[in-house]
């Protein structure tokens, strides 16, 4: 499988958070999957394509070109490719993506996956997604996204294809048994009027 994994291009303040990427990457690797990344070789995106760069593992790197003019692509990779926006860059992590994990990060981390929440959410495939919520970091988020099943503006039948790990081993459960069918457990239509 494709892995696409969106994460901070800082390390962060916690080096569980680094050491959670480091073995994400070498789950990657040791399960024979496909690492996705944005390319770039410091803070966790680095971490977790170097851990699974050196297990083995094939990494396709998306990058535009201002961050590879700026020196921060990672070497070495299987595939880099070079778009020019952002946007680019985001359309082309999903359309390679099987998988798409979320670890740490800052805004360009939640807005990628976000995406994914309203792709879910959509039915647009794919049918889970997944945040590494290694030492909390994603509690506040899981609450506000609670918030809007409470408020009517999320389903929890959505919500519940959102899962919020603690570490790469029960990640690696729950991408083993993820429910990859189209949305038929809803009830109600996807888009209401009114």
């Amino acid at each position: 499988m494709n892995i696409t994994v969106y994460c901070g291009s800082n390390p962060g303040d916690n080096p569980r958070f680094t050491e959670a990427a480091h073995a994400l990457g070498t789950w990657i690797a040791q399960n024979g999957h496909t690492l996705v990344y944005g390319g770039s070789s410091v803070g966790l995106m680095g971490t977790v394509s170097r851990a699974a760069l050196e297990g083995g593992a094939s990494v396709i790197g998306v990058e535009p070109a201002f961050f590879i003019e700026a020196g921060v692509a990672q070497h070495d990779l299987t595939e880099l490719i070079v778009c020019e926006t952002m946007g680019e860059r985001k359309a082309k992590m999903i359309e390679l993506g099987d998988v798409f994990v979320a670890l740490p990060g800052g805004v360009g981390t939640l807005e990628e996956i976000t995406e994914i929440f309203t792709r879910v959410r959509l039915d647009m495939g794919p049918h889970e997604c997944f945040l590494l919520n290694i030492d909390g970091f994603y509690d506040p988020l899981a609450a506000f996204l609670a918030s809007m099943v409470d408020r009517r503006f999320f389903d929890q039948c959505d919500l519940d294809r959102c899962h919020f790990p603690r570490s790469v081993d029960e990640l690696a459960h729950l991408v083993a048994t993820a429910d990859t069918r189209p949305r038929t457990r809803c009830e109600g239509p996807l888009l209401q009027k009114g």
